[in-house]
């Protein structure tokens, strides 16, 4: 049985431009996938599938193989159809291009299944954190008897309507083989309904009634989809220690905050000429004047502008803000320039899906307590204060060298990534 591996590699990316190129520890990462391909003992070739000249260049530069493909493919999958056309095999294993960290082992385990008679098999890892199940970014599969997938899913399956009764779910890796005959058919369908809703191309198999063989395995990872995602890898592979918490608080010293919903509970009150009134909280007030005694700068990232909300930052004397932009990460740069501070100085307060891009432009995301789900999983730390309710001054007094900081402890709740501080 003659098993190639192919990795599709596209120059092109909205939040990591050239990412096959990247370095990763001396080397683009596009080489780290290669090699982690070739340390397995089951591939009989590796080929890299790209769009762009300077990956192929950069792949036979190292010694790798590579073949250029349309730039029209939608999707690897479709580059892979296309190496196929011309590269004989009897399994193709598809292999993400941004993931440096494959365990080798990983595609014996496809390959075995593979050579048991499977027409397309994937992976899967065990956990048991709800929150973690409730990411839409991690996909969720369920099996049948004989390990063959049920469902893949963006949402949290299988759902435990008891939330006593224990429950383990099966986070998907999208790592695929394919017979030749099952990449071609697939090939050949149109896309499914249910692929079109979770947009998981995987679907399109099980809605055609071709069973999807599941392996289960550990995980590995992380990919590298965000400059974040980049910088952890690196830090993996070279050996460095990964800051704790507590040295990225003493790092801190400008914190980024939304408004409705942080400073304010959200609520908008209009008065009689149709002006916009709110109502904050003095905690946050004091607590900002205690923090600019230590050196910490506050300012603010709004989607509204009002002159309540401006009348409110000249009383604070906060000087530094951008109001009435909702695109949050593109506009964060500005600033970190304005307040002369790095990402890694900054923090970001919010409540909501948009502060999501503020929480990954900084060193730390915060969310208050009753901030939306998906803000509340994308935060590294979730607050116990309410929008509205000294949520600024709960995280301001987290911070270095305030005279209260000593009545807090942290906790780290092993069911989710982010850590509650309590008081």
């Amino acid at each position: 049985m003659r098993i190639i591996a192919v990795i599709p590699a596209r120059y092109a990316s909205s939040r990591l431009p050239g990412k096959p190129l990247l370095d990763i520890c001396g080397k683009p990462m596009i080489e780290r996938v290669y090699e982690r391909a070739k340390a397995s003992s089951v591939l009989d070739d590796v080929i890299v599938a790209t769009d762009d000249e300077r990956i192929r260049a950069c792949v036979e530069g190292f010694g790798g193989k590579a073949r250029i493909t349309r730039e029209e493919c939608a999707s690897g999958t479709d580059r892979l159809l296309e190496v196929a056309s011309y590269e004989p095999a009897d399994v193709y294993i598809n292999i993400q291009g941004d993931e440096p960290l494959l365990k080798p082992a990983a595609l014996d385990i496809l390959a075995a299944s593979m050579r048991k008679g499977a027409q397309v098999a994937t992976l899967a890892f065990a956990f048991t954190e709800t929150d973690r199940a409730r990411d839409p970014n991690l996909v969720k599969v369920v099996l049948d008897s004989e390990n063959n997938a049920l469902y893949f899913s963006r949402a949290p399956i299988p759902y435990p309507r008891d939330a006593q009764s224990p429950c383990t779910y099966l986070g998907h890796i999208g790592v695929y083989a394919y017979t030749k005959e099952a990449l071609e058919r697939f090939g050949s369908l149109p896309p499914s309904p249910l692929e079109a809703i979770e947009k998981l191309e995987q679907l399109r198999y099980l809605q055609a009634g071709i069973p999807i063989h599941v392996d289960r395995t550990e995980a590995f990872g992380p990919g590298v989809d965000t400059a974040d995602d980049l910088a952890l890898v690196r830090a993996l592979l070279s050996g460095r220690p990964q800051p704790t918490r507590d040295a990225q608080l003493r790092a801190i010293r400008l914190v980024i905050t939304d408004v409705d919903g942080v400073l304010t509970d959200g609520s908008l009150i209009y008065g009689q000429e149709g002006e916009i009134l709110k109502c904050f909280n003095a905690k946050d007030g004091l607590g900002l004047m205690l923090a600019r005694e230590r050196g910490i700068q506050v300012a603010v990232l709004s989607g509204r502008d009002s002159s309540a909300l401006r009348r409110r930052l000249a009383d604070l004397g906060i000087s530094a803000f951008c109001l009435g932009r909702n695109d949050k990460g593109d506009v964060l740069g500005q600033l970190l320039a304005q307040c002369n501070a790095t990402k890694d100085e900054a923090v970001f307060l919010g409540d909501d899906v948009a502060d999501i891009p503020g929480f990954k432009g900084c060193a730390l995301g915060v969310a208050v307590a009753d901030a939306h789900p998906l803000a509340r999983e994308a935060a590294d730390i979730v607050l116990k204060t309410k929008g509205g309710k000294g949520a600024l001054r709960e995280l301001l007094d987290m911070l270095p060298g305030n005279w209260c900081q000593s009545v807090f402890f942290c906790a780290r709740n092993p069911t989710r990534k982010a850590i509650v501080y309590t008081a």
